[in-house]
């Protein structure tokens, strides 16, 4: 009858509804991980063109940890060369035609438990390459 059909449809919703909130959750996730992306990303690209200019690999890794505050990155997750203009080996920082490559790493951590026990932590990774075309003093 009428009471039994509303019975039902609460059972229905009572399956479903954590299903929703899980698939919610996820989302909100996945855009904490684009989020990261993009900051680490932008975070390189900051140290590369400071790397570019100055030519000196600390004030590079500083620009990184200072655009990327909200991640808490630190020198050990940035590494700062300077290559050859084929990529071969090193070059000295203060050499026109050399490359400045920025590697910035970040360890992703989804915030519910169910799903970061299902994906475990991401490095996020991102690589910035530039030449140097000028040398200032």
């Amino acid at each position: 009858t009428r009471r039994a059909g509303r019975g039902q449809a609460l059972v229905e919703f009572a399956l479903v509804f954590p299903v929703l909130i899980l698939v919610l959750v996820a989302v909100f996730d996945v855009g904490r991980l684009v989020f990261a992306y993009n900051d680490v990303t932008n975070a390189a690209r900051t140290g590369a063109r400071v790397a570019i200019v100055d030519q000196t690999a600390n004030k590079a890794r500083n620009a990184v940890i200072s655009q990327a505050t909200s991640l808490g990155l630190t020198s050990a997750d940035i590494t700062v060369l300077y290559l050859e203009a084929d990529l071969s080996g090193g070059c000295s920082p203060l050499a026109l035609g050399c490359v400045v490559e920025i590697t910035a790493s970040f360890d992703w951590q989804a915030i519910t438990p169910i799903i970061g026990s299902i994906v475990g932590p991401i490095t996020v990774t991102t690589e910035t390459r530039m030449p140097i075309e000028r040398i200032y003093p």
